[in-house]
């Protein structure tokens, strides 16, 4: 009798796999993404998604994808395969800042403690998501297993504040100064940026994965990935940098996405 009511239920409430094989309700609608069962649900009233393999990897490993969902998914369909949950939360418009953090903070303890996921996630940022996956590492480096930026913002001023060689956002920089609580003068000595608080990932020893296009204008190489490398190595971190020849700020990610997977497999999943 216990089964056939277990049975009934799962047809009416998308279930997951949570830790030690027992089903875990995410509520919500469920959808499709790219063949995998795609729930939709809200945590503290912001909109979530976690998409579920067909059978979860042991120690049900994830990766955290920020902004931009559904973009050059094919990282995510690869992990998905491979057993790995996918998982979003929206902070848009925050740039990483301490309500972004805060928003992912109550995310991470929901899908860890509520679902029996992984208790160290893979980061992954495109564009202006490297913000929270950075700020969000750097206020929880025990709780992250790697990080892969895509052409990541790693310094406001850069993006959206175009105060170097590339255009900036004038409308996204307004935002941005407000949601910091900065103006014109202050944001030029900021120190709250990812490439200026990377002592903790170093300490925690996350490994790194930035795929980039070298003739990105948007989100200059030069002002973003090429500093943070040089100070990541400097205090002694590990980071691999793949450059695209010839590629601006798009198209994000590898046609191929093998070598992103690789990364992520090896540090993810529980095997290394």
């Amino acid at each position: 009798m216990r089964r056939l009511i277990l049975i009934a239920i799962a047809t009416l409430v998308p279930l997951s796999i949570g830790a030690f094989g027992e089903p875990c309700a995410f509520g919500g609608t469920t959808g499709d993404f790219h063949g995998y069962a795609q729930h939709e649900f809200e945590v503290d009233n912001v909109a979530c998604k976690v998409v579920c393999p067909n059978e979860a990897a042991s120690g049900n490993p994830w990766i955290w994808r920020a902004r931009f969902w559904g973009h050059e998914p094919q990282t995510d369909i690869a992990l998905l395969e491979e057993g790995f949950h996918v998982a979003y939360t929206d902070v848009s418009d925050l740039f990483g800042n301490d309500v972004a953090v805060k928003r992912w903070n109550r995310f991470y303890a929901c899908l860890t403690g509520d679902h029996g996921f992984a208790r160290k996630p893979a980061l992954e940022g495109m564009s202006r998501g490297g913000l929270i996956i950075y700020n969000w590492a750097i206020a929880n480096p025990d709780k992250v297993a790697c990080i892969y930026g895509d052409a990541p913002v790693l310094d406001i001023r850069s993006w959206p504040g175009g105060k170097g060689d590339g255009p900036g956002s004038e409308s996204d920089w307004k935002m941005c100064m407000r949601h910091y609580n900065l103006t014109e003068d202050t944001a030029t000595d900021f120190k709250g940026n990812p490439v200026d608080n990377l002592q903790h990932l170093v300490d925690a020893g996350i490994p790194l994965l930035h795929v980039v296009g070298a003739a990105d204008k948007v989100v200059p190489v030069s002002e973003n990935t090429a500093v943070l490398a040089g100070r990541y190595r400097g205090l002694g971190g590990s980071i691999q940098v793949i450059s695209k020849d010839g590629i601006g700020h798009h198209p994000h990610s590898l046609k191929d996405p093998q070598p992103i997977v690789d990364f992520i497999r090896r540090y993810a999943s529980g095997t290394h």
